[in-house]
């Protein structure tokens, strides 16, 4: 901004638009401005020719640019978050998670960054969340992260703040009727419970999710109307003596919760509802490798790629919304979630009336589309879509026998190039010899129902191959 004052003979309100235009990559007005500028130095007795030499450093300059005290403020904050990651990882994470537990987007990035450093983040509990996100100790031994609590749907900080009086007051809850008879009866709001169950909130007192959410209610009306009677006086002094037809209508009816729970799929489906995000487990998670041989790339890499390329993509499908355009066609948007990212992806009628019915919540697709860049972040334009469905068991092995003193460097070649072709879901295990046994990478999975078996006895013979 000086040079252009100085050189340039700009004011300090010309000297911002140029910083502004180069600073937002406006092409257009940047080339305006390098007119201008030139034209200044020129009229300033530099001449135009240092006017395009000074314009050739600007430009690129202020792609990307800090002035000292902004540059340093950002390197000291950069420094002590890199300081508190590598040697307090946990607590790290635990406030990085707290600071953006509105925003899912970024809390689903931050939960996946948990998992590939091999941080457990836990499920809101009762007896060991705080309001925010917490590190704990678990009981072998390791930290792991717990969910805020305050982060459940329907469960607000008053709330919480009132489980938390408690639990510190008289120490841990026993059981769901303790949690009853304990907690402030504000707190027993049918719809809090039910999230905090959703959520696994009382997994850790032995409680199935089903089961509780079959008796909470029944559960909750008994425990409010004594508490209420007790409040009322109506038991008096003589009330702790042993009624005659025994002790139930002190203590209130117990209960047998069953103990068979929902299916996974379903159990996590509560979770999201009530968290905004998969926590205990993912739909994906053991599949990753599966899905990302099925695609070209992971969602978090679309960002590098350019404007209007296609490519192929994999993961769930989540805020499905199906919309009329003006013409009365239908078309679709939804998020595709991975494990560490997320895009919107735009389905226009005629992909929709192609693939429509694939689409539902929760479902795991492959979308192939256009990249599209207009806007700060960047979309997808599905031209074609198709169901995957995730094998996390795995496929049976496949197991290829292979004499040391016959390798080669032809044999390895024609193998790798024939495993490539036959992308699927069994691990490949090459036996030399026969004591070493090495394990191919995920990239060397294979489908053994397409030929391959009958292709490798050519190649390596047909007492060296063992699979399905």
């Amino acid at each position: 901004m000086r040079i252009a004052q100085r050189f340039a003979g700009y004011d300090l309100a010309e000297a911002d638009n140029l910083r502004k235009a180069c600073g937002k990559k406006s092409r257009d007005l940047i080339a305006k401005e390098r007119i201008k500028f030139a034209e200044g130095c020129d009229a300033s007795g530099y001449g135009s020719e240092l006017g395009h030499k000074w314009f050739d450093i600007i430009e690129p300059f202020a792609d990307y640019a800090f002035n000292k005290s902004h540059a340093y403020g950002y390197g000291y904050v950069a420094y002590q978050t890199a300081y508190l990651k590598a040697h307090h990882p946990v607590e790290y994470l635990a406030a990085l998670l707290t600071s953006v537990k509105t925003n899912l987007e970024k809390a689903a990035v931050y939960l996946a960054e948990c998992r590939q450093m091999g941080i457990e983040v836990l499920v809101p509990d009762v007896n060991v969340s705080a309001s925010d996100f917490i590190a704990v100790d678990r009981p072998d031994g390791e930290r792991a992260i717990a969910f805020g609590m305050s982060a459940v749907r329907n469960v607000g900080e008053g709330l919480v703040a009132l489980v938390l009086a408690e639990r510190e007051a008289n120490g841990p809850f026993l059981d769901f009727y303790d949690f009853c008879d304990r907690v402030d009866t504000n707190v027993l709001n049918k719809r809090t419970i039910e999230s905090l169950i959703k959520a696994g909130g009382f997994d850790s007192l032995g409680y199935s999710r089903k089961g509780l959410l079959q008796y909470h209610a029944q559960i909750i009306d008994d425990t409010v109307a004594r508490r209420r009677k007790e409040a009322e006086g109506q038991f008096d002094l003589f009330s702790t003596a042993e009624p005659e037809t025994g002790g139930d209508d002190l203590a209130g009816t117990r209960y047998t919760i069953p103990a068979d729970d929902f299916e996974k799929r379903q159990r996590l489906a509560f979770e999201r509802e009530m968290l905004g995000l998969y926590v205990s487990d993912h739909p994906l998670m053991g599949a990753e490798g599966s899905l990302r041989r099925r695609t070209e790339c992971s969602l978090q890499e679309l960002a590098d790629i350019d404007e209007g390329s296609i490519r192929s993509v994999g993961g769930l499908v989540t805020n499905l919304q199906k919309k009329w355009t003006r013409k009365g066609d239908l078309m679709a948007v939804f998020a595709l979630e991975d494990l560490s990212s997320s895009i919107e992806v735009m389905v226009f009628p005629k992909t929709m009336t192609a693939y429509g019915h694939l689409l539902e919540d929760d479902a795991v697709v492959i979308v192939k589309g256009r990249v599209d860049k207009r806007d700060d972040q960047p979309k997808l334009m599905a031209t074609e879509l198709e169901r995957f469905e995730p094998i996390t068991d795995g496929a049976p092995p496949l197991h290829i026998t292979l004499a040391p003193t016959a390798l080669s460097e032809p044999l390895l070649d024609g193998l790798k190039s024939l495993l490539l072709e036959h992308p699927g879901e069994s691990q490949v295990f090459l036996h030399l010899g026969e004591r070493q046994v090495l394990r191919l990478p995920d990239a060397f999975c294979v489908e053994q129902r397409t030929g391959l078996i009958a292709e490798l006895r050519v190649l390596v013979g047909p007492s060296a191959v063992g699979g399905l």
